[in-house]
């Protein structure tokens, strides 16, 4: 199977090793300094169960890696236009392409019942770019769970035991490409995993982001330090409450145990990757993990006001850092039907 990683950082460098560890022909795209590393000696991950090393091909010009049977995509979402740009030199009659990302993925509300069925996510998907180059049929749904980070140019560190990756068909049936993949991910050493509610799952992790990711942002704190805080604990009970009123609005099921994310919280010393971004200057994913949640609470008239405090804080935090860009009157919104 030719599986393509397209952004291969932390997560997709650690994706991309285990793939080709099932077997698969992988190649990768990357850029700058890691790509180079990648070209000269390989991709080296350090995970918990051992270190593992594999030579994918390499690129920043997706035409050169060819048509593949499967493609991940594991960029952070500022990056998404470019994406747009470069998939369709990969794209064969029949190949599938999963976005293993944080956030509210572009694709959401597409096959929902109205009034939420065929609207965008502007702010993520740019001029529809992505909808225009994939066409119908292609995208799978991906949550991953991996805490990691490049330590070094070509190496990866994973500091996370269990690491897991969810995927699903955004109509919900179980098909035979989504099986193949997670059956490639559990070779390679991870669990892969498949589910017909693709959103409940990102959900289920999105509830840990918004509460521990704004509160991150705003102290420059991992969340093992955060939750010693009794006014941050309740903070955080509220924007889980908050966040899963919008999902069940949507018609998804996160589970309600916001005590048990706190607890897993308290045991994080690994820095929210939002957070990362800042402290390394690197545009910020306020979009899809802090605002796509808000506009999904416009369109389903809940209230979520802890939510927007942070998230409107956490905005500030990044402007003032030169790390995004301040949405245009209505465009971070959920336009209208396709």
């Amino acid at each position: 199977m030719r599986v393509c990683v397209y952004g291969a950082g932390a997560i997709g460098g650690h994706l991309a090793v285990r793939l080709a560890r099932a077997g698969a022909t992988v190649s990768v795209v990357a850029r700058g300094a890691h790509l180079a590393a990648i070209q000269a000696d390989g991709l080296t991950v350090h995970a918990p169960d051992g270190t593992y090393h594999a030579r994918p091909a390499a690129s920043d010009d997706p035409a050169r890696l060819g048509q593949q049977d499967a493609v991940l995509v594991t960029v952070k979402a500022p990056a998404l236009p470019l994406v747009a740009a470069g998939l369709p030199s990969l794209l064969g009659p029949d190949t599938a392409v999963a976005f293993v990302m944080n956030g509210i993925p572009w694709w959401y509300c597409d096959g929902l019942p109205a009034p939420f069925g065929g609207r965008t996510l502007p702010r993520i998907d740019p001029d529809d770019a992505l909808r225009r180059a994939l066409g119908p049929g292609r995208t799978i749904g991906g949550v991953v769970y991996a805490a990691s980070a490049v330590i070094a140019p070509g190496i990866v560190e994973v500091e996370q035991k269990n690491s897991r990756v969810i995927l699903g068909e955004p109509d919900g049936h179980m098909t035979a490409r989504i099986g193949a993949l997670a059956e490639l991910l559990t070779t390679g050493g991870i669990s892969g995993e498949t589910t017909p509610r693709i959103r409940d799952e990102i959900w289920n992790k999105l509830l840990s982001n918004l509460a521990g990711g704004t509160m991150a942002v705003l102290t420059g704190a991992a969340p093992k330090s955060i939750y010693v805080e009794p006014p941050a604990v309740d903070a955080a009970r509220r924007v889980m409450a908050e966040a899963t009123a919008i999902a069940r609005a949507l018609g998804a099921d996160p589970k309600a145990d916001h005590e048990a994310r706190i607890a897993n919280g308290r045991t994080l010393d690994h820095k929210p990757s939002i957070l990362q971004d800042l402290e390394l200057g690197r545009p910020m994913e306020i979009d899809g993990i802090f605002d796509a949640p808000l506009a999904l609470a416009r369109l389903a008239g809940v209230e979520t006001p802890t939510l927007d405090l942070l998230v409107a804080l956490c905005k500030v935090r990044a402007r003032a850092a030169g790390l995004y860009e301040p949405a245009a009157p209505d465009e971070g919104d959920v336009h209208g039907t396709t």
